[in-house]
C-alpha cells in the first residue's frame, strides 16, 4: 500500500528525512513516532505528493507521489494537527464544500454528509456553525471531512493532540474502528507512546529524519531485550542471604531491590521457578511474582538513550 525506498528531503543543507525505507501493507495501522522535528510531517507531505524527494522513491496505491501527486489525494485523507473547519460554516456545510473540492457526486454527498455527521456523533449540532463547536467535536468533524470521499488511506497527524482526555478516548476509538471494522489503512504521525502501543500494528520510530527502528512493538522490544524481568514482591526488604541466592541462579543477569520488590533480569522463562524456590530456600516470604513486559514506551526511550550515547545514528529492524 505505501513502499518507500531510501526517500529523502533535504531543504537546504538540512535533511528533513533521510534514506526512509518502509513498507505498510493494506489495512495496517501504522504508527509513526518521534518528536517535534523529526520529519513525519515532512514525510506526510511527500507521501501525499505536496513535496518532491530530493533522493529516493516512495509508492503509494502503486503509484509515484513525485508523478502522480493529484491522483493519490483524490484517494487519500488528510488530517492535520489543527482541525482547520470554516469556522463561520456549519458542520454540514463545511462537509457540502470540502465533499464538492473532493469530486463527491450531489446525491451521494448529502448521504454520506448524513451518515458521517450520525457515525461521529454530531448530527443533532450539524447546522450549528463550527466556530461555537469544542476542540473535540471540531476534530470528529475533520475526521468525517477527511472520510468523505472514501479514502483508501487516511493520514492522521496527532489526531488527539490538544484534546481533554474524554475527547481523546473518542478519537483513539473512532480509529480504532476504522481499521478494524472497515479495513482503512491508516497512517498515523504521532508522540502519544500509549495511544500508537493501543493502536498500532507496525510501527516506525524516525529521529532527526532517519528511521531508527520498524516493526510490531512486541517485535521491537524482543529485539531490544532478550532477557525477561521479573518482580518479586517480599515481605519487607529482601537479607543479604536472599539477595546471594538470588545472584547465585545461573541464568540471572541483574538483580536491583527496591524496598520490599527484588526486580530480576533473568535469560529466559525457565529461570523464574529457579529463583522463586530459591528465594524461599534462603527464608524470604513471596508474596507475588510478575513478569514485567516491555512496552511501546521502553522501547522508545531505549532507543533515545542508544541515540545520545553512542552519538551516531542506528537502526532496528523487525
Amino acid at each position: 500500500m505505501i513502499v518507500t525506498e531510501k526517500l529523502s528531503k533535504r531543504f537546504g543543507d538540512n535533511w528533513a528525512v533521510r534514506d526512509l525505507s518502509l513498507s505498510v501493507p493494506r489495512g495496517q495501522v501504522f504508527g509513526f513516532l518521534g518528536p517535534n522535528g523529526a520529519g513525519k510531517t515532512t514525510t506526510v507531505r511527500l507521501l501525499n505528493g505536496i513535496l518532491e524527494p530530493t533522493e529516493g522513491t516512495a509508492r503509494v496505491m502503486a503509484l509515484d507521489p513525485a508523478l502522480s501527486g493529484s491522483d493519490i489525494r483524490l484517494r487519500t485523507g488528510v488530517l492535520t494537527e489543527n482541525p482547520s473547519l470554516y469556522e463561520a460554516l456549519t458542520a454540514r456545510e463545511n462537509l457540502r464544500f470540502f465533499g464538492e473540492v473532493y469530486g463527491v457526486g450531489q446525491m451521494l454527498l448529502e448521504s454520506r454528509i448524513d451518515e458521517l455527521l450520525q457515525r461521529f456523533g454530531l448530527l443533532e449540532r450539524a447546522d450549528e456553525k463550527t466556530g461555537a463547536y469544542s476542540r473535540g467535536m471540531k476534530q470528529r468533524l475533520a475526521i468525517a471531512r477527511a472520510l468523505l470521499h472514501e479514502p483508501d488511506i487516511l493520514f492522521l497527524d496527532e489526531p488527539t493532540a490538544g484534546l481533554d482526555p474524554a475527547a481523546a478516548r473518542a478519537v483513539v476509538d473512532m480509529v480504532q474502528g476504522l481499521s478494524r471494522d472497515q479495513g482503512h489503512t491508516i497512517f498515523m504521525c504521532t508522540h502519544n507512546l500509549v495511544e500508537a502501543e493501543r493502536l498500532c500494528d507496525l510501527v516506525g520510530v524516525i529521529h532527526r529524519g532517519r528511521l531508527r527502528a520498524l516493526g510490531s512493538p512486541a517485535d521491537l522490544a524482543r529485539q531490544l531485550w532478550h532477557n525477561l524481568t521479573l518482580e518479586i514482591d517480599l515481605h519487607g526488604p529482601p537479607s543479604d542471604t536472599v539477595r546471594n541466592s538470588i545472584l547465585n541462579v545461573r541464568g540471572v543477569e541483574d538483580l536491583r531491590i527496591d524496598e520490599h520488590l527484588a526486580i530480576v533480569q533473568v535469560s529466559d522463562a525457565d529461570v523464574t521457578p529457579v529463583v522463586v524456590r530459591e528465594v524461599v530456600s534462603a527464608g524470604g516470604q513471596v508474596y507475588a511474582v510478575r513478569t514485567r513486559e516491555h512496552g511501546l514506551e521502553d522501547v522508545y526511550f531505549a532507543l533515545e538513550h542508544e541515540e545520545v550515547d553512542a552519538g551516531q545514528e542506528g537502526s532496528v529492524n523487525a
